[in-house]
């Protein structure tokens, strides 16, 4: 009796082991399962990073050609960029800019990109220049009503936004010479200081051809504005544009759409000019930039002309 009720235990003990090994065995099984189909879950949720190339130099007066994903969206501290649907965009910082910006790219699947920019200050030299007419130091009264027209009218042509960044393709100089001016110094004419110089001056001989930097179009052609001359400035696209000043001659038209290393005039030394030379001028909407730093050296050398 005691053996048979031993043997009944006995038995009762062996199955309450298996089924409690089977469990057990059960369980583990289960929570690898689980733990694989998480990992699973997690790869095939994982967010690729938004991309982001940045060419340029980050620095004052500095444009810096960006790209990130088509569809995405773009602020710069808060103030949206314009961005086409390839994704590129343009940045822009004047003489003048901060040394920190935050950078944020939004993508179409709402992924956030967010970069800190640090923007290198630079020093600007002084530059004195003598025996400019004094009209264009101290204007006369009776011009200053077409000084504000003029002035408004340069604006205009700088407001355009097409959509197609013609400058992708990157810029080259425009005429070949001398460097006689440079960007960002400060000009003391006949005495009295001035603005600082937001271009590049190419001292050429008269005639010598100037080329678009870049494709684009034509918005303003003017063969007489009262400080730069004959004037030409062409829209490369997203408010990217880039002014010639001074000419001698026109070969373009505004509305006329215009090929990298077109000529579009020649140097001269109109309006407020002390001698033939090219003022190349670059802007990122209305903000002056440094046209010297989206080339690199001027290739080969020209005949010196006095300046």
């Amino acid at each position: 009796m005691h053996e048979q009720n031993f043997d009944r235990r006995a038995h009762a003990n062996v199955g309450l082991r298996f089924r409690w090994n089977d469990k057990t065995r059960c369980a583990r099984a289960l929570a690898l399962i689980a733990s694989a189909v998480g990992v699973a879950l997690s790869i095939g949720g994982a967010h690729a990073e938004v991309p982001l190339t940045l060419d340029g130099k980050l620095t004052q007066g500095g444009l810096v050609i960006a790209r990130t994903a088509p569809g995405a969206t773009v602020t710069l501290d808060g103030k949206p960029v314009a961005v086409d649907t390839a994704g590129a965009f343009a940045l822009g910082f004047t003489y003048d800019a901060k040394r920190q910006w935050m950078l944020v790219v939004t993508a179409a699947n709402g992924e956030r990109l967010e970069r800190k920019l640090d923007v290198a200050p630079r020093k600007f030299s002084v530059q004195r220049i003598n025996g400019v007419d004094q009209k264009y130091v101290e204007p006369p009264p009776e011009v200053m009503k077409r000084l504000e027209e003029e002035y408004f009218m340069v604006r205009k042509a700088r407001e355009a936004l097409s959509a197609q960044p013609f400058w992708r393709t990157g810029f080259i100089w425009p005429a070949m010479g001398r460097i006689s001016g440079v960007y960002g110094s400060q000009r003391i004419v006949n005495g009295k200081p001035l603005r600082p110089h937001f271009g590049v001056d190419v001292a050429a001989l008269p005639g010598t051809p100037i080329r678009a930097a870049a494709a684009g179009t034509v918005t303003l052609a003017h063969g007489d504005l009262y400080f730069s001359g004959k004037t030409v400035i062409i829209d490369h696209g997203l408010g990217v544009s880039t002014l010639y000043i001074h000419m001698q001659e026109i070969k373009v038209a505004t509305g006329d759409r215009v090929t990298q290393g077109q000529v579009i005039g020649t140097i001269g030394t109109t309006g407020r000019s002390t001698g033939p030379h090219l003022h190349w001028g670059l802007n990122l909407g209305q903000d002056y930039l440094d046209p010297a730093t989206i080339v690199g050296p001027m290739p080969g050398t020209a005949p010196k002309a006095k300046r």
